[in-house]
């Protein structure tokens, strides 16, 4: 006799979506695991090595399919605890979830052009703001957005970041507001001159660490405690001699970016880190969040519990709070599903980190005696490379990088340009990138902008260094993703193409 029917509870049927769901992964998105555990075959010539690209396992495609089954789908739950996961990560005070990485760059600076702010500290429109010439074009768009006015410093090419040399030139009293630069390809800028030189003329300092999230970066003791550093990121050990953070945790406020090609990917989205002034993050939610001055989440009501009790602006007393605007803000949330998934990349962060360093190593000893035709990154503070690991300078400051990219730099000598090389590497499949924008103020954008507005922004010096990043740089992709075979493969093209030229 057939035993009765039984229906399956929400929490079975839960259950085998879930079981489905990794068994589907498993057999589909091979080619997106980690390349410890790669099993689909590399055909040089044939399969494409891409610069960067997602890196997952069943692990998020099972947290997406959950969060997507509980149906609350706008920032909830799952993003209050990836944004406590990765203020924790980082050892900062708050991070705040927004849709990408531009949002969060311009979230950041939003925060500090608020009302709320002392005067003294509010960023206005016609300051200045001190930013480096090469780089992403988002790293810059949100001075100009906010009506305050960039004023390019040099890189230096061999690192990819700002030439700090050239701070004081760039600073003028009363209207540089603030410092704004990112750490280029994973390679920290030179924290320690830009925390002093902020910290001397009282400004604030945003990092743009979207391609940067698990660098370190290490001050001598006594000169962290002058500025006012005293503590190591969570996680890492203290040694007695030094102080050793994470980049994203030294200024005021840090920006993440979680696309893809990063170092986690929520598909789209991004982060507003605040390091240590808690009102900060008030500000920059309510310029996520429509510009409302309330700062219930969502689901959540009157939980400052006068509601109906405030009288703001020129509004009647007991205007409803949630419906009270301090600010010209934005709606740059991501989705509670997008969180989800970060939550379980974040576990994976370690690895991915070990794997983009272990990456770089591969191509630097691989290229090693290509000299005549390169000029190879560095990171920041080191002066030299060998098998043995890096020289330093005499700072007693150190960089540990999670690469985003391995930059090369053509040298003028060169029997050919960084745009032959980059037409050979894509004509073998292989993904390749210039330094983003380059020198952006020759992109057109910059060009319109000065002639719609001479005072728009301003350069100082002759940009030199952004220049050589423009006409002779290129990265590889360092991602976790790439196969000892993938990186063979790059390695022999490169010394194909520069040894028959």
């Amino acid at each position: 006799m057939d035993a009765p029917f039984r229906m399956k509870t929400p929490s079975e049927l839960k259950a085998e979506i879930l079981r489905l769901t990794r068994e589907y992964s498993a057999l589909v998105h091979q080619a997106n695991r980690p390349a410890a555990q790669a099993t689909v075959p590399f055909e040089p010539g044939k399969t494409t090595v891409p610069y960067a690209g997602r890196v997952f396992t069943e692990d998020e495609v099972e947290a997406a399919v959950s969060s997507t089954l509980d149906f609350w789908l706008t920032l909830g739950p799952e993003g209050a605890a990836f944004e406590r996961e990765l203020a924790g990560l980082l050892g900062v005070r708050h991070s705040l979830l927004v849709n990408s990485g531009s949002s969060a760059n311009l979230v950041a600076f939003a925060a500090l052009t608020s009302p709320k702010l002392p005067a003294e500290q509010r960023i206005r429109p016609g300051n200045e703001v001190i930013t480096c010439a090469a780089g992403f074009p988002t790293t810059v768009a949100p001075i100009l957005q906010n009506g305050a006015v960039p004023v390019f410093i040099d890189n230096d090419p061999v690192t990819g970041n700002a030439d700090v040399s050239q701070l004081e030139a760039a600073y003028v009293p009363g209207k540089t507001k603030a410092v704004m630069m990112a750490h280029a390809l994973g390679n920290p800028f030179d924290l320690a001159a830009v925390l002093e030189f902020c910290k001397a003329r009282r400004l604030w300092l945003i990092e743009d660490n979207c391609d940067a999230l698990g660098c370190t970066y290490s001050l001598p003791l006594e000169r962290a405690r002058a500025l006012g550093i005293a503590e190591n990121s969570p996680g890492i050990p203290a040694d007695g001699q030094t102080v050793t953070r994470y980049t994203g945790s030294w200024g005021d406020l840090s920006t993440q970016s979680f696309y893809p090609p990063h170092h986690l990917t929520l598909g789209e989205g991004g982060a507003v880190n605040i390091v240590s002034h808690s009102p900060l993050k008030i500000y920059a939610e309510s310029f996520r969040d429509w510009g409302r001055d309330c700062w219930c989440a969502s689901g959540q009501d009157n939980t400052c519990h006068k509601r109906f009790d405030w009288q703001l602006g020129e509004l009647p007393r007991g205007y409803d709070h949630k419906y009270i605007y301090s600010h010209l803000g934005y709606n740059l949330k991501p989705l509670d599903i997008q969180a989800a998934i970060g939550r379980q990349q974040l576990k994976k962060l370690p690895a991915f980190i070990q794997a983009r360093k272990e990456n770089w190593e591969t191509l630097r000893r691989g290229l090693a005696d290509l000299e005549e035709f390169f000029e190879f990154s560095l990171p920041t503070h080191a002066t030299g490379w060998s098998e043995c690991g890096f020289t330093w300078d005499k700072s007693g400051c150190r960089t540990d990088n999670s690469w985003f990219g391995f930059l090369l730099l053509v040298r003028e000598s060169a029997p050919f340009t960084n745009s032959q090389l980059a037409r050979a590497l894509d004509a073998a499949k292989i993904g390749n990138r210039m330094l983003f924008g380059g020198n952006l103020v020759r992109q057109p954008a910059f060009i319109q902008l000065r002639k719609d507005n001479p005072a728009a922004f301003r350069v100082v010096g002759g940009l030199k260094g952004a220049d050589r990043i423009m006409n002779q740089a290129l990265f590889l992709g360092t991602y976790p993703g790439l196969t000892s075979a993938m990186l063979a493969y790059e390695i022999g093209v490169i010394r194909d193409f520069a040894k028959h030229r």
